[in-house]
């Protein structure tokens, strides 16, 4: 079985970070986020992968090289201008119509059992196979709709908050999409030919409306994070350093003096932290230099020389400019 993973996106919520790279090649505990899926995918016996790129696409190939690393055999599909979910499937049909194929989105790190998703989605029959998840605590993920014997029935908004009589940690919730599906070749009956598409909107809602059996598969108690906007982002590393007893992800080259105070911080490559600097709460981009006496906490930092002439794309995070850096600050951070 061959597989696909999405990679081709902006980032436009994880700017000005995804300033020199796109965002499955940020790096998460000094590895790239999509070097996770990659390995994901090699976890179940999937070799045979193909990378969609369009964004800083140079970073994605720097971070994942032939894919020997992680497991796989990677080639890789550049898109000239962005498709959409169904539209990078369309621009990759030749090498995808041969079988059943797995689709997983660049941005997530999860354990889902992708063996026992298959296992129902061949004993379903089913056109494709969405994997989701429980939301009990109502985060701001679109839902999906199912009947009651789990066959997918639409999309929604995101979930309301739950009301004062639910406890968030025991409510059933809403269900989410994980961003893994599994497709039969006859899907591409639905999607558009040549045009940019999405697979909620263009190809999943009409195959069900012409009487297409699209299932869901529910994976609960499994771990699951999705990296597309920087609270994410750092909330999801800081809990991943938690549990190895840590406080700070370094990238290669990275540096903290020591008289340097940092903690529950990310730094990515070559990002130095001077004698008597205080850092918390933070990232650090590539090569980002904080000298003695300074103080940054709940901020994103990017070298200023990355960002001068450029104009910040829409949904991205605002700052300023301070000496060599541009400052983002952050909102709301879950202390984990």
């Amino acid at each position: 079985m061959r597989a696909m993973i999405l990679a081709a996106g902006y980032g436009t919520r994880l700017w000005p970070l995804t300033i020199d790279r796109t965002k499955p090649a940020i790096p998460v505990l000094g590895r790239p986020l999509v070097g996770y899926v990659a390995e994901y995918l090699a976890g179940f016996g999937i070799q045979e992968v193909l990378v969609n790129v369009h964004h800083r696409p140079e970073s994605v190939r720097a971070a994942l090289g032939d894919g020997s690393r992680f497991g796989v055999k990677l080639s890789y599909i550049e898109e000239s201008e962005i498709l959409g979910t169904s539209g990078a499937l369309d621009n990759a049909r030749g090498w995808l119509e041969g079988g059943p194929f797995v689709v997983v989105n660049g941005k997530i790190v999860t354990d889902i059992d992708l063996s026992a998703a298959l296992a129902a989605h061949r004993q379903s029959g089913a056109l494709a196979t969405l994997v989701l998840r429980p939301n009990p605590l109502r985060e701001r993920f679109s839902q999906v709709f199912t009947n009651s014997e789990g066959w997918l029935q639409g999309f929604g908004g995101m979930p309301a908050a739950a009301s004062d009589n639910e406890t968030d940690s025991s409510a059933v919730g809403p269900q989410m999409f994980t961003g893994i599906q599994i497709l039969q070749p006859e899907i591409f009956r639905y999607i558009p030919r040549g045009r940019f598409s999405h697979l909620t909107t263009d190809v999943y809602l009409p195959a069900v409306a012409a009487g297409e059996k699209i299932g869901t598969y529910l994976a609960d108690n499994a771990n699951w994070h999705e990296l597309s906007t920087i609270e994410r982002y750092l909330d999801t590393t800081i809990e991943l350093l938690r549990g190895l007893g840590q406080t700070v992800a370094l990238s290669e080259g990275a540096y903290i003096a020591p008289g340097a105070e940092v903690s529950q911080a990310i730094l990515w490559e070559n990002a130095q932290v001077a004698n008597g600097a205080r850092v918390r709460e933070a990232i650090l981009g590539a090569g980002v230099r904080v000298a003695a006496g300074e103080v940054w906490e709940r901020v994103v930092l990017v070298r200023r020389e990355l960002l001068e002439g450029q104009s910040a794309p829409e949904k991205a995070r605002t700052g300023y400019y301070a000496g060599d850096n541009f400052v983002a600050p952050l909102g709301y951070c879950k202390m984990v």
